[in-house]
């Protein structure tokens, strides 16, 4: 299916980002893997990919850093399709919002998209290829939530950027579209239903389906968003959130 194609993700040794990672590789594309964390603590998330792609890479990558990502991306023989997964989340309720969280949310998952997305553009231009952008934005890029205003502001952008991108490349055949998780039991979200027990019954309100996503349901999200299927789709926001953004009010 994706045999011919390359695949680069960011922040892939992260549980959606390695899920997205794996189920690109298991449809044969071959799998370059971004992330910050040393290459030795990221030995599992690597091992786990290349049960699909012995030869996937992994490479150190900052998605703030410009110079870094074209650099990157310019020692890739090719450049089919870029998962822009990178990003964090780190909550505070908005009248102790310090200035370092918001800008590190704004630099990391909305700058460090544009980055990526920019230089695998131009790339993709160069080389004529008819490539697929596919960022990961989240439900809350349009739904307020309680003490995480710099994430659901820099999703919000991820979500314009999207639009944006796709309008402006589809006349390079580019396709660009974003995968948006609802809460996902991974990551952050993941250690707050473990160990918050104040974060897990609000949770509990607010799926309508009863229960968070996983990273693999958001994985074949984007197969799909990088697949033939998805060919006359572009600017679109695929919302995987078991409801949330329906709300759920009390009977």
């Amino acid at each position: 299916m994706l045999g011919d194609k390359t695949a680069v993700v960011t922040g892939a040794a992260g549980d959606l980002g390695n899920a997205m990672a794996r189920q690109l590789a298991e449809k044969g594309a071959r799998i370059v893997m971004w992330d910050i964390v040393p290459r030795a603590d990221a030995a599992d998330a690597i091992e786990r990919v290349q049960a699909h792609d012995l030869a996937a890479e992994y490479a150190e990558v900052d998605v703030r850093d410009r110079a870094a990502v074209d650099a990157a991306i310019a020692s890739l023989a090719q450049v089919d399709i870029v998962c822009s997964n990178a990003g964090i989340v780190d909550a505070q309720p908005f009248l102790e919002l310090s200035q370092d969280n918001w800008r590190n949310h704004l630099d990391i998952n909305l700058t460090g998209c544009f980055n990526v997305c920019q230089s695998a553009a131009r790339r993709m231009v160069a080389d004529k290829t008819k490539g697929r952008l596919i960022l990961t934005s989240s439900w809350v890029g349009s739904i307020p939530w309680p003490e995480i205003t710099a994430y659901t502001v820099s999703k919000a952008g991820v979500n314009m950027l999207v639009k944006q991108m796709a309008r402006e490349l589809a006349a390079h055949g580019i396709l660009v579209n974003a995968v948006a998780p609802g809460i996902v039991d991974a990551g952050l979200a993941g250690r707050q239903l473990r160990e918050e027990p104040q974060y897990a019954a609000r949770v509990a309100k607010a799926i309508p389906l009863g229960e968070p996503g996983s990273p693999e349901e958001i994985g074949a999200a984007v197969v799909y968003l990088a697949s033939a299927q998805t060919a006359y789709m572009t600017g679109s926001i695929l919302t995987l959130d078991g409801g949330c953004s329906l709300f759920q009010f009390d009977a």
